[in-house]
């Protein structure tokens, strides 16, 4: 039989631990915090382990309260997942992505129509993400750029993240080798300032500064980059489709890892969740898929 100790109190240390503080718990669980510090000292004298260190004005966690609600945390935002799944109507079936602005707009969506062939009756909402934002508690999933270090998290890898130079067609004409790059038309992303150097570094062109237009997301560099303000660098998978359209040209071979990836994000519990699972299976298979030849591009002189 499984021995479940005490829930009430469970629940109570929980929050505690979560929030700092009994007054805070106690708001959430709507009863008083003398109720909620009873519950915890209760806790503690079944466990036979103290569980907080009692500090004037704060609640700091042992090294055992610490190691118990970092395992029930999860499993609370487990049961809750689970429950509203459970009791969700049929016929409602959402799946809520958390993704960057550019990543959405120049890869995700444009492929969300396949995933709608296969899975009608499920409704994709796409919300806030990125690499600095947290992951949120209402996401199924969220894709991310990073190390694929993401405390409490599952990261599935879907890309590599390579970096080379793109522009419009009529500007890829004066580039002949990497030289011919000139700082003023070198398009800067102010999250992602090591993106030029790097590349030129490995180009042999380290004198080269870029000193362009700077905007805050790769999205905005690249259609600036589309409309012939100057050269962005493009960052794999983003500019993918617009080299295949020819909206864009990779003027020179070299491509230069950003030494970060992307991946599928999503917790452990997910993974027995229908509507995550069928999503799951999509986006791996759509990761895997070879890059569609790319017109317009050819090799550094």
């Amino acid at each position: 039989m499984r021995r479940l100790l005490f829930l009430n109190g469970i629940k109570a240390f929980e929050a505690a631990a979560r929030t700092g503080s009994f007054a805070a718990a106690g708001t959430e669980l709507n009863v008083s915090a003398a109720a909620v510090s009873r519950m915890v000292h209760l806790l503690e004298e079944r466990l036979g382990v103290a569980l907080f260190e009692r500090k004037a004005n704060r609640l700091v966690t042992t090294a055992a309260g610490r190691a118990y609600q970092n395992g029930l945390t999860p499993i609370f935002d487990a049961l809750a997942s689970l429950t509203a799944q459970v009791t969700a109507p049929a016929s409602v079936r959402v799946l809520t992505i958390g993704v960057g602005p550019t990543f959405a707009m120049k890869w995700l969506i444009p492929r969300l129509a396949d995933f709608r062939k296969e899975e009608p009756d499920i409704d994709v909402r796409i919300t806030t993400g990125g690499a600095a934002v947290p992951f949120g508690e209402d996401w199924s999933c969220g894709i991310k750029l990073g190390d694929g270090e993401w405390p409490g998290l599952i990261a599935e890898p879907l890309f590599a993240a390579d970096l080379l130079p793109v522009c419009a067609p009529r500007l890829a004409g004066a580039l002949k080798r990497p030289g011919d790059l000139k700082g003023p038309t070198l398009l800067r992303v102010a999250h992602s300032p090591d993106d030029w150097p790097s590349w030129l570094e490995a180009a042999g062109t380290a004198r080269i500064s870029a000193r362009g237009p700077e905007f805050e997301f790769y999205g905005q560099a690249l259609q600036a980059a589309v409309d012939g303000l100057g050269i962005a660098m493009g960052i794999r998978p983003y500019i993918d489709d617009d080299l295949a359209a020819g909206r864009l040209v990779a003027p020179f071979a070299l491509s230069v890892p950003k030494g970060m990836r992307w991946y599928l994000v999503y917790r452990g519990f997910s993974t027995g969740q229908r509507d995550f699972a069928a999503f799951r299976r999509w986006i791996v298979r759509a990761a895997a898929e070879p890059a569609t030849r790319r017109r317009g591009h050819r090799h550094a002189g």
